[in-house]
Formats: C-alpha cells, sequence, structure tokens
C-alpha cells in the first residue's frame, strides 16, 4: 500500500468509529421526542438505548475476532453495511418496535473500534501507530459529545428522524472509500471463531447488562434482578471454562491475563463507570428546573451547549496525547487522565450553583477524557500479540461498556432513590452521585498506577515482528517478556 494514502485509510477508520460514537449520544436527549412520536410509554422508550448497549457489548469482542481472522478490511466493510442498514432502518421506522429492532443492527458497529485500531497496527509505520490511535480515539471520545450536543438542534431544526438520516448519508459515503482505499491486513490469527465462546460470551453480557439497565424500572430487588445477575454469575464461569478449554477461544485469557492487559482493563471498568454516569445525568441536572432548588432549567439544545467544553477539550487532550505519549508513557496518561475525571468530580460535587461551573467541570472532564481514551488504547494495542489485536481492544472497549452501565446503575439508585414531591430528584441525590463518581475516577487513577511501565525502544510494529522464538507460552510480546526491570516513564 503507498504510504501516502494512510492519511485517507485513517480519515475512513476515523468517520465510521466517530458515527458510531456519535449514535450512543445522539439519540438520548431526544427520547422525549421518540416517545411522543411513536406513541409509546416512557419504559418503552428506554429500550431504544438499551438494545442498543446489549448489542454492541455482545457484537464488539465477537466481531474484533472475526476481523482478527477472517481480514479487518473485510469486516470492517461489513459492518459498515450494517450500521448503514440499521441507520435506514431507524429513520424510516413507523413504530418503536421496529426503531429498537433497527438500534440492535446499529449496535453491531461496536466492532469498529477494535477492527480500526487493528488496521492502524498493520499498516501505518511503527512511528505512526501510537499518534494515529490516540488520534482516533479522541475521535471517538469527541464522537460521544458532538451526539450530546448536536442532538438538540437537530431535533428542533429536522425531526428526530434526522438523527439517523445524517449517518446514513456519511456512512454510505464512508463504504464506498473504504472499499477503494482501506488495504487488507496481512495479519491473520489461525484458528476458527468459537461459536460456543460466542455464545456464552453474548448470553452472560445480556444477562449482567440488562438488570443494570433495567433495575430501575423492574425494582432492584424484584425476582427478573436478582435471577438475571445470579445467571449471569454461573453464565460468566462457564464461558471461562469453555474458553480456557478450547484450542481456538474467542478470547485468549492468557492475553487477558498480561499485567498491562489486567490493569487497563481495571482502570477501564471504574473510568468507564464515571463517565458514562456523567452523560446521563449531568444533562438532567442541568435541564432541572430552578424550582427544585437546583438545575437552570436549560434546554436540550441549551444543555448540549454547556456540555461543548467537554467536547473540545476531549478532542483536544486526545490529539496532544499522541504527541506527549512517546515523552511521557502511556500510564502517565491514563493516570493523568483519571485523576482530572476525579477532580472534576469533586470540583461538581461542592460547587454546581452556576451555569460557568458547569462548563469548568464539563472541560476538566473532558481534558481526562481525550487522555485516558488515548492511553488506554495504546496500552492494550502495544501489549498484546498482532493477531489478537481486535479481541483484546473489543474486549477493552466492552469492559469500559459494563463499568458505565454499573455506574450510570449506582448513580441512579442515589439520584432517584428519594423524590420531591414534584417528583424531582432532591439535590443531595445528585451531589451524593457526583462524590460516588469522584471516588470511582479516583480508584481508577490508583488501577493506573498498576500498569506496567512499556520499555524504551519498543514499538507496537517491532513487536509484532519479532521472531516467534522470543514469544512466551502466554502469548507476551517480548517486551512484555523481557527479564530485565523496565524503567519508569
Amino acid at each position: 500500500m503507498p504510504r501516502t494514502s494512510t492519511r485517507l485509510t485513517f480519515a475512513v477508520l476515523a468517520t465510521g468509529a466517530g458515527v458510531f460514537a456519535m449514535l450512543q449520544s445522539l439519540i438520548a436527549p431526544a427520547l422525549p421526542t421518540v416517545q411522543h412520536a411513536l406513541h409509546t410509554s416512557q419504559s418503552t422508550a428506554t429500550w431504544v438505548m438499551t438494545a442498543y448497549l446489549l448489542s454492541a457489548s455482545v457484537f464488539t469482542p465477537i466481531l474484533g475476532r472475526v476481523g482478527d481472522l477472517a481480514g479487518k478490511k473485510r469486516t470492517l466493510v461489513a459492518v459498515l453495511v450494517t450500521v448503514l442498514a440499521g441507520c435506514l432502518v431507524a429513520a424510516l421506522a413507523p413504530t418503536i418496535g421496529v426503531l429498537i429492532v433497527a438500534r440492535v443492527v446499529q449496535g453491531v458497529g461496536g466492532a469498529l473500534f477494535p477492527l480500526s485500531f487493528g488496521i492502524i497496527r498493520d499498516e501505518f509505520a511503527p512511528s505512526e501507530v501510537s499518534g494515529s490511535i490516540s488520534n482516533l480515539s479522541a475521535v471517538i471520545a469527541a464522537g460521544g459529545g458532538v451526539g450530546m450536543v448536536a442532538a438538540g438542534p437537530i431535533v428542533s431544526a429536522l425531526d428526530y428522524r434526522w438523527l439517523f438520516w445524517i449517518p446514513v448519508g456519511v456512512v454510505a459515503v464512508t463504504v464506498l472509500i473504504a472499499l477503494r482505499y482501506v488495504p487488507e491486513s496481512p495479519n491473520r490469527a489461525e484458528g476458527k471463531v468459537s461459536w460456543l465462546g460466542a455464545g456464552l460470551l453474548s448470553a452472560w453480557l445480556v444477562a449482567l447488562l440488562l438488570p443494570l439497565s433495567q433495575a430501575v424500572q423492574w425494582g432492584w430487588g424484584s425476582a427478573r434482578v436478582l435471577g438475571l445477575f445470579v445467571a449471569a454469575v454461573l453464565l460468566f464461569a462457564l464461558w471461562l471454562r469453555s474458553e480456557a478449554r478450547s484450542r481456538t477461544p474467542l478470547i485468549d485469557l492468557r492475553v487477558m491475563r498480561l499485567p498491562a492487559v489486567w490493569t487497563t482493563n481495571t482502570a477501564a471498568l471504574l473510568f468507564g463507570a464515571g463517565m458514562y454516569a456523567i452523560w446521563s445525568f449531568l444533562p438532567g441536572f442541568v435541564q432541572t428546573p430552578s424550582s427544585a432548588g437546583y438545575g437552570f432549567g436549560a434546554s436540550v439544545t441549551a444543555s448540549g451547549l454547556l456540555m461543548l467544553p467537554m467536547l473540545l477539550a476531549m478532542f483536544l487532550s486526545g490529539v496532544l496525547a499522541g504527541r506527549l505519549e512517546p515523552r511521557v508513557g502511556a500510564k502517565a496518561l491514563l493516570t493523568s487522565g483519571a485523576a482530572l475525571g476525579a477532580l472534576a468530580c469533586g470540583v461538581l460535587t461542592l460547587w454546581h450553583d452556576e451555569q460557568w461551573q458547569i462548563g469548568v467541570v464539563a472541560a476538566l472532564f473532558g481534558l481526562g477524557i481525550g487522555l485516558a481514551y488515548a492511553a488506554m488504547a495504546n496500552l492494550v494495542v502495544g501489549s498484546v500479540p498482532p493477531e489478537q489485536t481486535g479481541a483484546a481492544t473489543g474486549m477493552n472497549a466492552n469492559i469500559r461498556t459494563i463499568g458505565g452501565s454499573i455506574g450510570a446503575a449506582l448513580t441512579s439508585v442515589l439520584v432517584t432513590g428519594r423524590l420531591q414531591s414534584s417528583g424531582l430528584p432532591y439535590a443531595a441525590g445528585y451531589t451524593h452521585g457526583w462524590a460516588l463518581l469522584a471516588v470511582l475516577m479516583l480508584a481508577a487513577s490508583g488501577a493506573a498506577l498498576l500498569v506496567p511501565a512499556r520499555r524504551t525502544g519498543r514499538t507496537p510494529r517491532a513487536a509484532a515482528t519479532s521472531s516467534p522464538a522470543e514469544a512466551t507460552p502466554t502469548g507476551a510480546t517480548p517486551a512484555d517478556a523481557a527479564p530485565a526491570p523496565a524503567p519508569v516513564r
């Protein structure tokens, strides 16, 4: 592939991943509009988000592994076409049931993240890999922010269906460019897809995430919630046993046990808990009428504009991370990103009476997200064998989503546990929620400190091209297996 085409390849990957990230948050502010337009209940409308979450959680690691085996470009194009079909069906959906099905189809796009990281690792020059991963992570992080900011103006000026019509056009063009200009990665894993592992992975993820997302409606002590939690534990144990015994596991558990991988995944779980909870509850806080004793009575559009500092800070810090990583290391960036998130939540706990304070918090949190997203991707990509890139980065994204579900559920308990006579939460509920998120982000920063420092002079491409004799039985790269102590960065 000509070296000059890497920019176009990156543009294709960034567009696809950015659109999927935007679809995650774009519909959330418009749920009341969707509920009214499709004549459904609030509890049914929430399935527009839940179905998307469950689908993405299931397909992200599975299709990441399929890309490792069958070819990343081929899988990428298939995923983009699927997202295009999902957006088209959603734009035309006559009923809430059809819209929910369309969101399940859109969730397949979660695989765009690991596939894109894998293509960058395989196709870009060693000196470009870290910076390109950081830049792509910045686009992914900013995509979620774009959804929050853009939803209100789009719905106000056009219609909620344009939340899907716009992605239809963008993804269609992306598919055509991808077919022509994205190269097929040469690195392929050996074996085949473990469909038993895929089925068990899907089952325990659904059994875990479904009660977390629906517990407020069903009740935390209900038989459905408790039964699904028990099922999740049993299915998880069966999945671990199946993967450990399989000759071609869906997720190589030896790779998941690498020090740099499990510590990064732990930080991702905790960071995701804080990040998704902020995205879920901060807009609602600023939209609360001031008659509740807090809030600003902001419209959907105005609350989106208050999130604009977060969007700008996410993108800028993500791009900056690509330039800082060679100097300070991804570990320092992840630790700093989580610490900035903790600082933002701490400030929000103490000061939230003025709109400018919300803007400052949003900017601080955005800086943390940009740094952490870039660092997590670089740590995982740089620590696993090339043929495991898709599965490993897909699992990292999944773990972040699981953390987000847990964080949103815990925050919901604190915020909605006691309501005023008007049906609005008390200010103390939000304050306790922000304090909890500060603790979770501090814990994420602590987990990041446990990440082993990467040895200097090695790049993901260098590790990928090492001789097979250098590999360890656990599947670690030579950088992980070297007995000499690594310098702290």
